[in-house]
C-alpha cells in the first residue's frame, strides 16, 4: 500500500500551519488590495493542468496565493485547479511567482476557474458543463466577484480550442472567442483587462491536422485584432500524452505567458505615454 501522496499532505498542512501561526507566512487578505492583483485561469484540461505533481510543486511562495475550492484564500500549491481528480500541475504558479519575482511590491491572487474539456460553446452566461458539473462563465464570474473584495483583476490567462479542434466547431471558434473577450470586459466593467491566450500543444506523434491549424489562426487573429490581447507559443514544449502538455512545460508555459503579459502591459503604458504628449503637444 502506498501512504506518499497521504502523508505528503500532512506533511505540507503542518508546514502551512506552522507558518503561519508563527507570523512567517501573511494572508493575501492582510495586504492593500491595490496591491494584491488577480488573474482568473480559464479555459480546459491544459490550463486546469495535468502535470505530474513533485514536489518543488508544493513549494510555498510566501506572495503567491490561489482562491480554493470554498472561495479560501490559500497559498499556491499544485493542483491549484479542482476540475477533474486528474487535476495537477498547471501553468499558473510559474506565471505568478515570474510577476511577484519582477515586481516586489505585489501579491498574485490565481482565480482557478478551468474546466477540463470544456469547449469554447460551453463558456457562455447560463451554460452547463456535466463532465465538471458546473457553469464555466457563470462561475468564473462568480469566483472573480469573490476575489475582488480584496484586490483588483489585471488579467485573465486562457488555454482552450483542444475540444473545437474539429471541422464543425472550428468554424465558428473565432468569432466565439471574440465574444467571449469582449463579454468578460463587459461584464466586468473591465475593458482594458489584459487576456493571454495560449497556442495549443504541438506533439511529437500527434501533428496538427486541418482544423488545429485553423484553431490557431484564429487565436492569432484575434491576438492582432482585439487591443491588450497577447499570444503566447508553445514551440519547444513536450506532452505528457497526445494532448496534455507535461509538469516541466507547463513551468516554462507559464512563465512565457508572463512574459506575454508584461510586454503587453508595457506596450500599452508606452501608447498611453505617446497619448499624453501627444495631447501636451496639441493643447500647447
Amino acid at each position: 500500500m502506498n501512504f506518499s501522496r497521504p502523508v505528503s499532505s500532512i506533511v505540507f498542512f503542518v508546514s502551512l500551519v506552522s507558518l503561519i501561526r508563527a507570523g512567517e507566512m501573511p494572508t493575501l487578505e492582510s495586504r492593500d488590495k491595490e496591491q494584491v492583483h488577480l488573474f482568473l485561469l480559464a479555459g480546459q484540461s491544459n490550463m486546469s493542468g495535468r502535470g505530474r505533481v513533485e514536489p518543488a510543486d508544493k513549494k510555498i511562495h510566501p506572495r503567491v496565493f490561489a482562491l480554493s475550492k470554498d472561495s479560501r484564500w490559500v497559498p499556491a500549491a499544485a493542483p491549484i485547479h479542482y476540475d477533474k481528480k486528474r487535476a495537477g500541475v498547471g501553468l499558473g504558479k510559474s506565471f505568478a511567482i515570474q510577476l511577484v519575482e519582477e515586481n516586489p511590491n505585489i501579491v498574485i491572487g490565481l482565480i482557478p476557474a478551468a474546466c477540463g474539456g470544456s469547449s469554447i460553446s460551453s463558456w457562455a452566461p447560463g451554460r452547463y458543463h456535466s463532465p465538471t458539473r458546473s457553469y464555466p462563465f457563470d462561475d468564473a464570474m462568480q469566483r472573480i466577484r469573490r476575489a475582488e473584495q480584496d484586490g483588483t483583476l489585471k488579467g485573465i490567462l486562457w488555454h482552450q480550442g483542444e475540444s473545437d479542434s474539429n471541422p464543425e466547431a472550428v468554424v465558428t471558434y473565432a468569432q466565439n472567442l471574440r465574444n467571449l473577450v469582449l463579454r468578460f470586459r463587459e461584464d466586468l466593467n473591465a475593458a482594458n483587462v489584459p487576456f493571454i491566450i495560449g497556442q495549443l500543444g504541438q506533439f511529437a506523434g500527434n501533428p496538427w491536422d486541418d482544423s488545429k491549424k485553423r484553431l490557431n489562426e484564429a487565436h492569432l487573429l484575434i491576438s492582432h485584432e482585439i487591443p491588450l490581447v497577447g499570444y503566447v507559443s508553445s514551440n519547444g514544449l513536450t506532452g505528457r500524452d497526445k494532448l496534455h502538455f507535461d509538469s516541466a512545460s507547463l513551468r516554462e508555459f507559464g512563465r512565457r505567458y508572463a512574459s506575454v503579459y508584461l510586454k503587453l502591459i508595457e506596450q500599452d503604458m508606452d501608447q498611453h505615454s505617446e497619448k499624453s504628449e501627444a495631447d501636451k503637444t496639441f493643447s500647447n
